[in-house]
């Protein structure tokens, strides 16, 4: 079969061929646990999910077009953020529906993306996963995922101000824990 690797693995998963399917998780499985992770925190539950997003990927890969180079990644990394959501829609949608008018008041005065070029990726990484279920769902979705309040209200069955409003919550806890970083460790990071 001629074509790229991409287009011979997902030809190989259609066909249910093993070694494709082997090639598939060794490839992406690293990637696409990352991307489960940024929404589940717990690590057992992560992995859960990532088996059953490759479980789905597997039973149906025949509906996998291909779309130039690339494709077979977004659209594995779909279907696991979609397994992560539909996990997070049966657990923890109480807490994303949460009524904000209860929720502490943050200050309105300052609604941009906190400087973060001096804190390690990891110490980011790690503060965001420490954020509440649902500003850390709904700040994943907006940023790294640029879905609109619009596309994330409908995921995730909430109203628009709800994510709007959490969003904004999720940007000040995280420029708070930032502050606080920065002041615990300004000596470390000048040297």
């Amino acid at each position: 079969m001629k074509g790229t690797s991409e287009q011979k693995l997902a030809y190989g998963l259609r066909n249910r061929d093993r070694t494709a399917m082997q090639e598939a998780y060794g490839l992406y499985s690293g990637y696409l646990y990352a991307l489960c992770s940024r929404y589940i925190p717990d690590k057992d539950t992560a992995k859960d999910i990532l088996q059953d997003s490759f479980v789905k990927i597997f039973s149906s890969a025949d509906s996998f077009r291909y779309r130039g180079e690339g494709s077979l990644k977004a659209w594995m990394s779909r279907i696991t953020m979609n397994e992560a959501l539909k996990h997070l829609r049966k657990n923890v949608r109480k807490e994303i529906a949460v009524d904000t008018a209860r929720l502490p008041d943050t200050p309105d005065d300052n609604d941009e993306n906190p400087d973060t070029e001096d804190i390690p990726a990891a110490v980011i990484h790690d503060m965001i996963g420490k954020l509440p279920d649902g500003y850390r769902t709904i700040f994943n979705l907006y940023v790294f995922e640029d879905k609109s309040h619009k596309e994330i209200a409908g995921l995730l069955g909430i109203k628009e101000n709800s994510s709007a409003s959490q969003l904004h919550r999720a940007k000040a806890m995280l420029a708070r824990w930032i502050e606080e970083y920065r002041k615990n460790h300004g000596r470390e990071m000048e040297k």
